[in-house]
């Protein structure tokens, strides 16, 4: 799926500002729900919400929520870019439904 740019001054658009400025903006770790050591996080501010539900048609009117994001999260990892993975090739023999762990199979 193609993600359309984040909203300016979104923390979406805020780490890919700072990827983009060469900063290794992907892993933030908050401990005991401090800012971080970044003052402007004790402020709410725009966060995507890309989950189940995602629908980049309704970027304009939803898909963000004001977050303090210190808070919402233990940890942060950012990925700027990625693709989508290969599906393993395995066969596939089930008898009546498709196990719920499939393909893994534990």
């Amino acid at each position: 799926m193609t993600v359309p740019d984040a909203r300016p001054g979104s923390w979406e658009d805020v780490l890919h500002r700072a990827v983009e400025r060469g900063h290794d903006a992907a892993l933030l770790i908050f401990e005991d729900r401090d800012d971080g050591g970044i003052p402007e996080l004790d402020e709410p501010i725009m966060h995507r919400a890309i989950g189940v539900v995602y629908n980049p048609k309704r970027e304009q009117w939803g898909n963000y929520v004001p977050s303090l994001v210190a808070r919402r999260y233990d940890a942060f990892i950012y990925i700027d870019v990625t693709k989508a993975l290969d599906p393993l090739h395995l066969p596939v023999k089930v008898a009546g439904e498709v196990p719920e762990t499939f393909p893994s199979g534990v």
